[in-house]
């Protein structure tokens, strides 16, 4: 199949993908959307909601519509890192026989990930960045695809750990889930509250899925482009002659080189799933807040005065 091709059935692919989620998740659109958006590049995300939003819910639909294997961790303040890579027992014979942990699968649903102490977050640090694991001293691959997405809430501050920066670096996106409108509400408690169950099939197999990251590499990105990302990045670090008055004020640190290589990598999904060839700055503009929004730090001056993450990006965009 020529890629021009591929990109056109991607563009059917991934609404049938949305309609399929759509069943069973009400509302939430742009979380779906960004959600997908880092399936098909490969990346991971991180959905940040009050309890009851619809998290954990989101997480599980992905996985069944795109008929992958699905495991859920509960981070708890106990847990620790055998239980998430796995661990060596002594097997009958007497040898050490490796027994895989739930990190051994397609898609990993980290549930309220700053639950659990640093030690153990930095378990899935390797995972997330190298798609694989070293246990004892012996390297293990993870079968691809491969995504992390974690939830985390954020009102409840007692015994949580917050996410190192590495580690939040490591999310591709940051997706804030909303509370629903007063429609979607309605509808939320009538499919709730009764038997019925909405059945989802899937759309895509997990070689489909590889394929698709591979097309979303492939696909041509202007120069300008390349360069308008790279430097929207640049504007975010207080420390350049770059950056506008509003980061020098209001921050205290900047995006590194991973928030550019995503920027440029969202906005390639962004374009093909719109079908488009090759993605132009309003692409980059699109996934610019979900992208940026946890890799940058306010300073206390933008707390005191209330200017917020997405207020200092949409000013640099």
């Amino acid at each position: 199949m020529s890629d021009v091709k591929a990109v056109i059935d991607l563009v059917t692919k991934f609404e049938l993908l949305k309609f399929e989620i759509e069943k069973v998740i009400i509302g939430q659109k742009e979380a779906v959307n960004f959600t997908l958006l880092s399936v098909i590049c490969g990346g991971h995300s991180l959905l940040i909601g009050v309890p009851g939003l619809a998290k954990t819910l989101l997480v599980n639909t992905v996985s069944e519509a795109l008929g992958l294997n699905f495991k859920r961790i509960q981070f708890t303040p106990d847990l620790m890192p055998s239980d998430i890579l796995g661990s060596e027992i002594l097997d009958e014979n007497r040898k050490f026989k490796f027994i895989k942990g739930p990190i051994f699968s397609n898609i990993i649903l980290a549930d309220e990930i700053n639950r659990t102490p640093p030690k153990t977050q930095a378990a899935l640090l390797e995972a997330m960045q190298e798609r694989s694991v070293t246990i004892s001293g012996n390297h293990y691959k993870l079968e691809l695809p491969f995504f992390v997405l974690a939830t985390q809430n954020p009102i409840e501050q007692e015994g949580t750990y917050p996410l190192p920066e590495a580690q939040l670096d490591r999310f591709m996106f940051s997706i804030n889930l909303e509370y629903p409108t007063f429609e979607e509400e309605v509808q939320v408690v009538k499919s709730t509250t009764s038997n019925i169950k909405q059945s989802i099939n899937p759309v895509f197999s997990g070689e489909q899925l590889v394929e698709i990251q591979k097309l979303i590499r492939k696909i041509p990105v202007a120069e300008n482009v390349i360069e308008y990302a790279v430097g929207i990045v640049g504007k975010t670090r207080p420390g350049s002659h770059k950056a506008p008055q509003i980061v020098k004020d209001y921050l205290d640190w900047g995006a590194g080189p991973r928030a550019s290589q995503n920027l440029i990598l969202g906005a390639k999904a962004h374009a093909a799933v719109n079908g488009k060839y090759s993605p132009d700055i309003e692409d980059v503009k699109a996934v610019a807040i979900p992208i940026l929004s946890h890799r940058i730090v306010k300073n206390y001056k933008a707390e005191a005065e209330g200017v917020s993450i997405t207020d200092i990006i949409n000013s640099l965009l």
